[in-house]
């Protein structure tokens, strides 16, 4: 079964998620399916991201906001 998963960042603490974390959820994706980072985009060594793509099967669909 296809399953939708949702991917959001932003780069500080100063900055806020939710207008991301809103969009992810009025495309329906469960809170436990959305994944997101609050981190420099210096590199691409992020935890959250890197479990994202343990979870990932062929055919399911990541929402990036």
């Amino acid at each position: 079964m296809k399953k939708i998963f949702g991917y959001c960042r932003v780069s500080s603490n100063s900055q806020n998620l939710s207008r991301q974390l809103e969009e992810l959820k009025k495309q329906g994706i469960d809170d436990r399916d959305i994944f997101f980072v609050i981190q420099s985009g210096k590199d691409f060594n992020r935890e959250q991201y890197k479990l994202l793509k343990k979870m990932v099967r062929s055919g399911d669909c990541i929402i990036v906001t």
